[in-house]
């Protein structure tokens, strides 16, 4: 896509090019191809509700937490809010990697919304509000614990209510097991030890992230085992809540080359049809969203095709207008917020950043810098949203004071970051590689663009241009992944107009 990006100015931008994004998973010919998010919206869950569809993901560290995405089909997806703007402790105030939120539940019950989420270290938490894309209340504690992870809840048809959830070994000592608890209807607390009712390492190790739903009188809990890069998607079913249950594979990779296809959420269409949703662990790319038809065979919902993943396949739902849409990557900062697309590394603080003190730009004020820069806390991250795009912004540089920097950060285990630095007279153009930095070249200029792009094997290199024409930073680079999340692109201080295709 060619971008108009606006000259060193406040003025804002007056035209962009049509956007065209990276990975459009709908063919425009009444079919789709996988994944349908081309990136890392890790665990995912989707309810429901009439004609619409919402996704919750898991978030970790990053913040705003458990992201929220809407679609009519399945397959074309936006990101309308996310619910849950800090995590609720301290200690996420700095940068906390492989922690916060892990594998949520969604679902609407009793006229609202509830989400029940873990955060490994803490417990169990809930969530609730009327809509998804409007406020949602403080989390509240249905109970607390280390290691219990992964919750879902079922209302039974007699009014009582239970909670399933699984075991992080790192935590609670325990793993590969599944534990059911009866819980209180308005999800306030659980109402005793409940029953572990599935534990079979030897056939199902590292069993987790289970999906909870009743059927014909049957008791159905969905659950991936044997790991995130390698596993496979397990069924359990029983006719008693607390078992015993019978296992059934429903969908595994087979011959086909998607990896570890599991933990997702079984849905129902407006038609009837049903759809498995569920993610693949892509290493550096993140865990991205794969759509499955599902046929009911024997009682067992059968995912893909014969329990093998489908590539392509016909859209679930045919809407009137063609959609093409895809989460939201671009970004011209004329509005009161930041766009959903935008994560900080830790709960952020209102003196980082202001979006009104420049109109149409965004401004990052600088903080102190840590020794190890991927825990730098103001790091303002989106994910990245296929495997090859390019990424541009131009930076507006005006340090006060010598050490000041700012840049084009792409995160994960490493870092890598191109930008100006102040060294008290002039402006250095630096790169850096975690903790190692080369001087590139100085400037007298304020005004810079940057530019990195990546390659479809995680590969990348960056440039920049002071006036017309970009400039290639010799040294290239390979991303991988943070710790249970993909790597990101963003800023690191003082940033303007950013657009990525």
């Amino acid at each position: 896509m060619q971008s108009v990006i606006p000259t060193a100015t406040a003025t804002p931008m007056s035209a962009t090019a049509p956007v065209t994004h990276p990975w459009l998973p709908d063919q425009g010919d009444g079919t789709y191809i996988n994944p349908v998010i081309h990136a890392d919206y890790s665990d995912p869950d989707v309810i429901r509700v009439g004609e619409d569809f919402y996704l919750v993901a898991s978030s970790f560290n990053c913040v705003p937490g458990l992201p929220i995405l809407h679609s009519r089909d399945l397959v074309n997806w936006r990101i309308i809010n996310h619910a849950l703007a800090r995590l609720p402790d301290a200690r996420y105030d700095q940068v906390q990697p492989g922690c916060g939120v892990w594998a949520p539940a969604i679902r609407h019950h009793a006229g609202k919304y509830w989400i029940f989420y873990p955060t490994p270290d803490e417990g169990i938490f809930l969530i609730t509000a009327d809509h998804p894309a409007g406020q949602w209340s403080e989390p509240r504690c249905v109970q607390a614990g280390k290691g219990l992870i992964d919750p879902c809840p079922l209302w039974d048809e007699d009014g009582k209510a239970y909670l399933v959830h699984a075991y992080a070994g790192s935590r609670a000592g325990i793993k590969h097991r599944l534990r059911v608890c009866p819980m209180a209807p308005d999800g306030s607390r659980l109402l005793g030890e409940g029953q572990i009712v599935f534990h079979q390492e030897a056939r199902h190790p590292t069993l987790e992230g289970p999906k909870f739903l009743k059927r014909d009188g049957w008791y159905y809990i969905l659950a991936p085992a044997g790991g995130v890069a390698t596993g496979w998607q397990l069924a359990l079913r029983s006719r008693n809540v607390y078992g015993p249950y019978e296992d059934k594979i429903i969908l595994a990779q087979g011959d086909t080359e998607i990896n570890g296809p599991h933990q997702g959420a079984l849905l129902e269409g407006p038609d009837k049809r049903r759809w498995f949703l569920h993610f693949q662990d892509a290493g550096l790319y993140g865990r991205i969203v794969h759509l499955q038809p599902v046929n009911w065979v024997d009682g067992w919902p059968i995912a893909g095709r014969a329990g093998e993943p489908v590539r392509r396949g016909e859209l679930p739902v045919k809407l009137p207008v063609a959609r093409r849409l895809a989460p939201q990557t671009s970004d011209e900062f004329i509005g009161p917020t930041l766009g959903g697309q935008w994560q900080w590394n830790a709960n952020p603080q209102a003196h980082w950043y202001s979006l009104n003190a420049r109109p149409d730009h965004l401004r990052l004020y600088p903080q102190p810098a840590e020794v190890d820069p991927t825990l730098q806390p103001n790091l303002l991250l989106q994910k990245f949203p296929a495997r090859q795009f390019q990424v541009e912004t131009d930076l507006d540089f005006a340090p006060i004071q010598a050490g000041e920097e700012a840049g084009l950060v792409v995160a994960g285990r490493d870092q890598f970051m191109l930008g100006l630095r102040h060294d008290g007279q002039k402006n250095q153009i630096i790169y850096r590689h975690n903790q190692v930095e080369q001087v590139i070249g100085e400037t007298s200029a304020r005004h810079i663009r940057l530019r990195a792009q990546v390659n479809p094997d995680g590969t990348g290199a960056f440039s920049y241009a002071e006036a017309a024409g970009f400039i290639a930073v010799a040294e290239s680079w390979q991303a991988a992944p943070g710790v249970w999340i993909g790597h990101a692109s963003g800023f690191s201080i003082n940033a303007a107009k950013v657009a990525w295709w």
